[in-house]
């Protein structure tokens, strides 16, 4: 009878043990990436009254089994289902990340200056700093980061700080190719008066951009132009000005030399204008219209295009400090402009980059977005086109994840039997797996599962009182036998 109240002792505690478990469940049934757990019981060790015997053949009596008595039960395990993974809810906030990984074993790295913690509660924001961080308690999110060129270093995680100040802005890039398209009509009249004047933006290193102004003009022979050049504008102002000296007036001072070629001036030295776009000469088709050649020695591709030769302003004149470079040569190419009867009206015009887009230039770019890929590499956008590769998230798994331990928080950390994080980590798309942005996970509790567990742990815990009752009610029987 002792034996059996001690059993039912224990089975009470199991069962509270197992409540226990099912209530904290249910209190996170809201709780972002939660998992849930369950109690696995285990039977305490027997007590032997009688050992097994073996059989005697030659009597023909046969073997006993062992008479045991059981002495109740423990809490075997407390398992955490962490191959479940949670439902997905969308939130649209771009930092709200849920690892989609199949068994549930991917875990974003987070560290709290000190030690590195683990967990799937994929809330994060922006702090002061730039930095990525935990919602709820502050940890800086881990991965790896970027290079000059781009190359993502996957030596070691270390915090995410998206909103660096090298990040704040794009690099400009200088112009390289030009573009002329459009119809320069026969009879244009202002071309066979002073010429046509046409323009072509551009940028320099600095991402400052500049305006180009090409003056076409007919020669006496039909469908034969002269291009050349007549000023470079700076267009960074409200009120663009030439990049040439002027005088007082406003005019461009120029000098002429001894073959009539003109000379402009440049921070006070002058400057040979044929040194940086050679006069050349548009031949067109006369039967169709089309493009034919530019008759200019100096192109560099002979036919089709004419170098505007700015590198030559970066060059200081004599007694000039040395000035960085900011200008490039630009590629200008003709080629794809027509010149047939089109109502007087002409079309033709220039514009930065080739017909591919190549070479266009940008100015500098200041930050006006970041994004997160389903690889976890985190970009910046900018609002002069381009996209930087800022740094990319890493995770870490391990070979038993139901090894972790919960530390609260939604964060885990290593045990012995979870094995170690190799602080490095893995790319999340190695096994096919995504990072969705703008999505959570949520707790992976079933609250139909458990209150049913509940019923079942309700009921035990009855039976082991009643046992306790019963058992009572023996002894109480037993010490009566005196009276």
């Amino acid at each position: 009878m002792l034996r059996s109240l001690y059993s039912a002792v224990s089975g009470l505690k199991t069962h509270q043990t197992r409540m226990d478990v099912i209530g904290n469940n249910i209190a996170n049934v809201n709780t972002e990436a939660f998992k849930s757990s369950s109690v696995r019981f285990s039977e305490i060790m027997y007590q032997t009254t009688s050992s097994a015997s073996s059989g005697n053949g030659a009597s023909g009596i046969g073997g006993v089994n062992a008479k045991q008595i059981g002495l109740g039960v423990t809490t075997g395990a407390t398992s955490v289902s962490i191959t479940n993974g949670g439902a997905a809810e969308t939130t649209g906030l771009p930092f709200d990340l849920r690892l989609s990984d199949k068994n549930s074993t991917s875990f974003f790295v987070v560290s709290d200056g000190t030690n590195r913690y683990f967990t799937r509660a994929g809330d994060f924001y922006v702090d002061g700093n730039g930095y990525l961080c935990m919602s709820s308690t502050g940890y800086t999110l881990q991965g790896w980061q970027v290079d000059d060129k781009g190359v993502v270093l996957k030596d070691t995680v270390s915090p995410l700080q998206v909103m660096a100040t090298k990040n704040m802005t794009s690099a400009p890039e200088a112009t390289t190719k030009g573009r002329v398209t459009g119809v320069l009509d026969k009879n244009d009249p202002q071309a066979a008066d002073t010429g046509r004047i046409i323009t072509m933006g551009f940028f320099d290193d600095l991402g400052y951009q500049y305006t180009a102004k090409f003056n076409i003009k007919k020669t006496n022979t039909d469908g034969t132009y002269t291009v050349s050049l007549t000023d470079i504008i700076d267009s960074s102002g409200l009120n663009g000005k030439s990049i040439f000296d002027l005088d007082n007036d406003g005019n461009l001072i120029t000098t002429t030399n001894a073959d009539g070629s003109i000379n402009y001036s440049y921070n006070g030295q002058p400057i040979a204008v044929n040194d940086i776009f050679a006069n050349a000469t548009l031949i067109y088709d006369q039967s169709d219209g089309t493009f034919k050649s530019i008759d200019n020695t100096g192109a560099a591709n002979p036919g089709r295009t004419v170098n505007l030769n700015l590198e030559a302003l970066n060059t200081p004149g004599p007694g000039q400090a040395n000035n960085p470079s900011k200008f490039r040569n630009i590629e200008v190419d003709f080629g794809d402009s027509m010149n047939y009867n089109n109502n007087k009206t002409s079309t033709i015009g220039g514009d930065s980059g080739n017909a591919k887009g190549d070479g266009k230039g940008k100015a500098l770019g200041a930050l006006k977005g970041i994004y997160v890929d389903s690889d976890g590499k985190i970009y910046g956008s900018y609002d002069n086109g381009n996209k930087v590769l800022l740094c990319q998230i890493s995770v870490a798994q391990f070979a038993n994840a139901s090894g972790l331990e919960k530390i609260g928080d939604n964060c885990y950390q290593t045990t012995l039997n979870s094995g170690e994080f190799d602080g490095i980590g893995v790319e999340i798309s190695a096994d096919g797996s995504a990072i969705n942005s703008g999505q959570l996970e949520m707790s992976n509790v079933d609250l139909s599962a458990q209150f049913t567990d509940m019923i079942v742990t309700q009921r035990g815990f009855q039976a082991n009182s009643r046992v306790i009752t019963t058992s009572d009610t023996l002894l109480e029987e037993l010490i009566n036998l005196k009276r």
